[in-house]
């Protein structure tokens, strides 16, 4: 009876790659799924997480992680006690019947997202080879808008401080914001749960990681122990996953847009803040006169703040975040990214395509 359950879990792998290569080889297939089957699994799986301010992602990994210690540590000293290896396959067939299942859970709740149609197919916008003037025109703009909205806001303990008493009142404005942006881009629209601020935090910086979609909650959980001023773009970042767009340099994209068009003045400053440093690094590596030129005319405060960022992230450089970071880049060229991390760079295409249309 074990073998044969085993089989048929072991089944759900072989299942989840051909819907994963099906999907990787027809984009229409991925669309239907994306525009018509997603849309279903949110509202049935993700209604009770909707309900919940706090983070149910954060509870089931704590639980899952004690769980898995304790269970471990009785299959070692129940093997020894009665000398027998009978404890330990049954752990193993544990382990590999729930693998089984939560891949094919995440390749119905997310994988198959991953090669649906681009952004563009929906914006109209025209990605095409720019020339150094575009770029540095582009990197001006924002360098002016981000010194513009900086001068609006408040400073609390050396850095930008947030609009919001709690990091609550962000997550609700946050997707107020991308209800807002729905109305322009219908793609976009569908009920959905605000963002959820995690309360370790800290845990994620050590990982490098600043945001989470949980599939299995359908669930945007955000680190908001990083710095202020990242925190809405990340927070709308992660709410563009959870309306079924998967690729960074996308959410990066549609986060921006949504940060300018909310009508929140940190908001702005937050997506314009990510879309400089995408900007300004690849201007860096292009033309670095120009980019010495432009970091100068940053105002004292938005140097303040990227000298925060850097000072905050420098305490989390570690092993651990170089090895969470490797991790990430293969997922990332496991999903349709070829490039790995640096496919987060490519936003910055987007961005100028974008302008182009506006012009």
């Amino acid at each position: 009876m074990k073998k044969r359950w085993l089989f048929l879990w072991l089944w759900l792998i072989p299942i989840s790659v051909l819907l994963t290569v099906i999907a990787k080889k027809n984009p229409d297939f991925a669309e239907y799924y994306s525009l018509n089957i997603y849309p279903f699994f949110v509202r049935a799986f993700g209604f009770f997480s909707s309900k919940i301010i706090e983070s149910t992602t954060e509870i089931i990994i704590f639980v899952l992680i004690i769980a898995i210690l304790i269970l471990t540590v009785v299959i070692i000293i129940g093997s020894m006690k009665y000398k027998t290896l009978k404890y330990i396959k049954i752990y193993i067939f544990g382990l590999v019947s729930f693998f089984s299942v939560m891949y094919f859970v995440f390749v119905l709740f997310c994988g198959i997202n991953y090669y649906r149609y681009e952004f563009t197919n929906y914006s109209g916008l025209e990605i095409k080879k720019s020339s150094t003037e575009e770029l540095i025109e582009l990197c001006e703009l924002l360098v002016e808008d981000a010194n513009e909205y900086r001068a609006k806001l408040d400073t609390h303990e050396g850095t930008v401080k947030l609009s919001d008493d709690n990091y609550y009142g962000t997550a609700k404005r946050a997707g107020n914001s991308m209800d807002k942006l729905s109305q322009e881009y219908k793609i976009l629209k569908g009920n959905f749960s605000s963002p959820k601020p995690v309360r370790q935090s800290k845990i994620m910086s050590y990982f490098n990681i600043t945001g989470v979609f949980f599939p299995f909650t359908f669930e945007a959980n955000v680190n908001v122990h990083i710095p202020p001023y990242q925190i809405p773009s990340v927070m709308l970042h992660e709410l563009v996953h959870l309306r079924g767009f998967m690729r960074e340099d996308e959410a990066n994209f549609i986060s921006y847009l949504a940060s300018i068009k909310s009508g929140y003045d940190d908001f702005y400053y937050s997506g314009t803040m990510s879309a400089l440093t995408h900007s300004m690094n690849a201007l860096y590596s292009t033309d670095y006169d120009e980019f010495v030129r432009l970091y100068s005319l940053y105002s004292e405060d938005v140097r303040k703040d990227i000298d925060f960022s850097r000072n905050y992230w420098k305490q989390f450089d570690t092993k651990i975040a170089d090895a969470a970071n490797r991790v990430n880049d293969v997922y990332l060229k496991a999903h349709n990214q070829e490039d790995g991390v640096r496919s987060y760079g490519r936003m910055v295409d987007l961005l100028l395509a974008y302008y182009r249309q506006e012009a």
